[in-house]
């Protein structure tokens, strides 16, 4: 009963400070996570700030405590150090208490000798035993002979014995800190592979299985193959459930000579024949939209997936101004709705597993399709597409792929005028013109990062490289080539901070053509880069890095704004049309640290960032844009299951990116540039005014 009410006064104590002395072989992370009393959270342990109440806070549990200098000793005998001794001190006050835990390690007990029996006719043991984590010398650490007996395991399993088995003897001594380690390898026979069942197969046959299957009849046993036949198996999308085993779970009696055969069981649960799918949502420039789509697994036999998609979106009135601040939310009940500015997608996709071999994924696809980027373009095609993913599955994918599209792009006149020279309207109707788009791809992707939604660890590397030209069925002037890498790392510090980074960048080489000017090389604008937003340099808006034009309609003087006029000392003009021309060249670094926010840590989090980065036109003299822009920043992510919702501010202490000013001027008159620099440099801007406000769902990298 005393236990109890010392236990139950305890527990009103926090825990502000958790230190361990004299810890040497292992480090304090380890021995945390072996321990039942943890510490608060920062932000509830420093006095600097604990006077606020937030953090999560963490109580006093003495007996917990107690059994936590047992826990330490298991640990660290566990580890080799038989002669570890654990001493505690406890500094408490009226509502917190202070826990240290004075460690004495001692010497450990060493490897002396070091034997693997059972395997001098199967492997090179000298070498095996240098690829052991358990060496000679090292502490005697029972975690790591573990582990050094699943690895001779995993090398026999994956060499044709299945029945492996490796004992661990060991003969340890804390009065002369030595112990002899033998891990005994008990191979059993050697097996093929004989018999190859298949069971829970309604619709799909099992031909296609077999052809997709990495276990075959004949092969040595590898036990890497089965797991890579059951990741096949998922991947092709039409199984619920998959698995690959051995039939005898131990070997028969009769399979004493080399190169019997074991029997193979592949188990499989089918998904429902066709699939439904409905989406209604929101986004801040797309206003509604409503997406559905219907699956047909098996289609036609073979595993393949017959897919029909229909997405529409800017369903509504409100297109927001700007893609920054509040006023980056879409008001869509804001004015009368309108069809001409809807954006669509029709697609049918076929998608075949197991593509002439069974490492290779196939696809064919026909889309209709209405797309627009905000203040940029807008694309209307109808086309099609076909790709190969070679090695889909294996460690580094690599797809090639074929489109063909036949429809146009249309850009701002102001965009053709000041970037192509082609300011007359004969010039600019031949761009918009409808013509073929044929482009040859490939893109390689190198994922290692453990979450695609929100990953700690890891990178991931992609790079992509688009051929178009004449030879390829593209129509000119749309010929030019196309590259893009993009470098991400994730590096976990502690259990819940992240640091990671990111490098973009990209260039494309096109040809030059000439109309009514000189020659120039010429990009279309849906295939341009362009800077700024939530996922890219967040100190700019969306589209809003780099080079830009300016656009007046109207000339006199009531377009001028006196009072702005009079402020920058040069004229001002209102109803100004601002256009994104986009670049040839791009570069984006960004820097992102993530961690737990002091309130409500299982659902929020916060990030310290730093985005540098810029878009060039590269061989055009005229620009006015050099060097990067860097903008640090913060933000505060919420954890939904659709991932982080993620509210950034950035600081952005630049002056408005200057660019020419043009008139245009009622059709058919070609468009004027009345100056090469605009706007004029206005009075410096307060703080507010330069923290630029990004929302969106997802890590920005």
């Amino acid at each position: 009963m005393a236990t109890t009410v010392l236990a139950a006064q305890e527990q009103e104590r926090v825990v502000r400070g958790l230190s361990f002395v004299g810890n040497r072989a292992l480090d304090d992370y380890t021995l945390e996570s072996a321990i039942a009393t943890t510490k608060s959270s920062a932000w509830a342990r420093y006095v600097i700030v604990r006077w606020l109440g937030l953090g999560e806070k963490r109580y006093f549990n003495e007996i917990e405590f107690r059994r936590d200098v047992v826990r330490l000793i298991l640990l660290y005998r566990q580890s080799g150090y038989m002669n570890a001794v654990v001493d505690t001190s406890v500094r408490r006050t009226a509502r917190d208490v202070y826990a240290t835990f004075r460690i004495h390690e001692g010497e450990p007990v060493r490897v002396a000798r070091l034997e693997v029996r059972g395997l001098d006719s199967i492997f090179n043991v000298a070498r095996l035993k240098r690829d052991l984590p358990l060496q000679v010398g090292d502490p005697f650490n029972r975690f790591l002979m573990q582990a050094s007996a699943d690895t001779i395991l995993a090398r026999l399993r994956n060499s044709g014995y299945p029945y492996a088995e490796v004992l661990r003897n060991f003969d340890s001594e804390a009065g002369i800190l030595k112990a002899e380690v033998e891990l005994d390898a008990q191979p059993g026979p050697r097996m093929r592979i004989g018999e190859v069942m298949v069971r829970g197969l309604r619709h799909v046959d099992t031909g296609t299985v077999r052809r997709v299957m990495s276990v075959r009849p004949g092969n040595a046993f590898n036990q890497e193959a089965f797991y890579q036949t059951q990741r096949d198996l998922y991947g092709m999308g039409v199984f619920n459930s998959v698995n690959v085993v051995l039939v005898d779970s131990v070997a028969p009696q009769e399979t004493v000579q080399r190169d019997s055969t074991v029997r193979a069981l592949i188990q499989v649960q089918e998904g429902p024949a066709h699939q439904v799918r409905l989406g209604l949502g929101y986004a801040t420039v797309e206003c509604f939209r409503v997406q559905s789509g219907w699956a047909a697994h098996d289609f036609l036999g073979g595993a393949r997936t017959l897919d029909l998609s229909a997405r529409v979106s800017k369903v509504g009135a409100g297109t927001p101004t700007q893609t920054t601040g509040l006023k980056q939310f879409c008001n869509p009940f804001a004015g009368t709705w309108t069809i001409d500015t809807l954006n669509y997608t029709f697609g049918i996709t076929l998608r075949q597993p197991a593509f002439l071999s069974r490492s290779h994924v196939a696809t064919l696809g026909f889309v209709a399709e209405r797309r627009s980027e905000f203040g940029v373009y807008t694309r209307e095609a109808v086309g099609g597409n076909a790709d190969v993913t070679l090695n889909a599955r294996g460690r580094l994918p690599v797809t090639l792929g074929y489109s063909y599209s036949v429809g146009r792009t249309t850009a701002a006149d102001g965009i053709y005028c000041s970037l192509f020279r082609l300011c007359d309207e004969a010039s600019r109707k031949f761009l918009r013109d409808r013509r073929q788009f044929g482009a040859v791809s490939v893109s390689v992707v190198r994922d290692r990062v453990n979450s695609i939604l929100d990953p700690s660890e890891g990178s991931i590397t992609t790079v992509t490289f688009l051929y178009a030209s004449h030879f390829v069925g593209s129509q000119a002037p749309y010929e030019f080539n196309r590259g893009e890498i993009e470098v991400a790392k994730y590096y976990p510090i502690g259990r819940r901070t992240v640091f990671a980074w990111r490098i973009r960048g990209g260039a494309i080489l096109a040809r030059n053509i000439q109309l009514t000017g000189p020659p120039v090389a010429y990009v279309p604008p849906d295939q341009r880069f362009y800077g700024g937003g939530p996922n890219s340099v967040r100190g700019y808006g969306r589209n809003e890095l780099g080079p830009r034009v300016y656009v007046i309609r109207v000339r006199d003087s009531t377009a001028v704004d006196p009072v702005a006029t009079r402020l920058a000392g040069d004229t001002v003009w209102r109803g100004v049309i601002t256009a994104p021309t986009g670049g040839n060249t791009t570069v984006v670094l960004n820097a992102e640290l993530r961690f737990p926010s002091p309130i409500f840590a299982q659902r929020m989090r916060l990030g310290l960032f730093v985005d540098a980065g810029q878009v060039w036109e590269r061989g055009d003299s005229l620009t006015t844009i050099h060097g990067m822009r860097i903008t640090p920043g913060a933000g505060v992510r919420f954890a939904t299951p659709l991932g982080p919702v993620r509210i950034d501010a950035a600081y952005n202490g630049y002056p408005v990116e200057r660019g020419p000013l043009l008139y245009q001027p009622p059709a058919p008159d070609p468009i004027v540039k009345i100056r090469d620099s605009y706007p004029p440099l206005r009075a410096q801007k307060s703080f507010w005014q330069k923290v630029v406000i990004q929302i969106a769902v997802g890590q920005a990298f």
